[in-house]
């Protein structure tokens, strides 16, 4: 069923051309992502992102690395993001294949489905397991020392803003997108939206010529049978 672990949608076709469908899009510089282990992750910051969650079986490049997210403008005005990717190398990209924990059901996928990451509070992020670690313990904290608080409501909601007042392209006002310091490390966490909100999404690792990754990114847009 390897064929099936393919994506419908041709990234590399994404990422070089200025429109899709009519619709303008554009390149979202994110900043940098650190991957000090190899460990990889892509889940709902907010919900799913537990230290007992499982990395993608397939370990990744460790170092310092471009983060970028492809936004498409629906409206004058109004932007959705198309999809995020953490970029290796400069080398093209001939094939996607779907990243895996290793304890998927292959069984039970079928033409057109994914298996893919559960989103709750609209949001995903990219994230090796070291820095997961080091910020699941900075939300334990906060919530210890702040017991009626909600994280996002009282502390994140304000990051939110404060990315849009620095980097207000491709933003609503409540912003969009963070890619937050943990406090006290050199580790950061990015935070972003996805393009319809709660659903199931699917994350690709992107190999070259030579099977040598590339690219590891998410589709922050849902499709079911070719139906983006």
């Amino acid at each position: 069923k390897k064929i099936l672990l393919s994506p419908v949608s041709d990234f590399n076709e994404y990422f070089t051309q200025d429109e899709i469908s009519n619709k303008k899009l554009y390149h979202l510089d994110m900043g940098n992502i650190v991957i000090p282990t190899g460990n990889i992750m892509v889940r709902d910051p907010l919900v799913y992102l537990h230290q007992e969650e499982l990395p993608y079986f397939i370990k990744v490049p460790t170092g310092t690395f471009p983060l970028t997210t492809l936004v498409v403008e629906v409206d004058e005005g109004h932007h959705r993001y198309v999809a995020t990717r953490v970029k290796f190398t400069e080398n093209k990209a001939v094939s996607y294949t779907e990243a895996l924990i290793g304890n998927e059901d292959m069984n039970s996928l079928n033409s057109g489905e994914y298996f893919g990451f559960n989103v709750d509070a609209g949001l995903a992020t990219i994230v090796d397991t070291q820095t997961r670690d080091l910020y699941c313990n900075f939300v334990d904290q906060w919530e210890k020392e702040n017991p009626e608080g909600n994280i996002y409501d009282n502390f994140f909601a304000q990051e939110f803003k404060k990315s849009y007042e620095k980097n207000p392209e491709f933003q609503r006002t409540d912003g969009d997108w963070i890619n937050f310091n943990i406090p006290g490390t050199d580790l950061n966490i990015p935070m972003i939206q996805t393009g319809f909100g709660d659903g199931v999404y699917p994350a690709y690792f992107g190999y070259d010529e030579n099977k040598k990754y590339l690219r590891a990114g998410c589709s922050v847009h849902r499709y079911r049978n070719g139906i983006r």
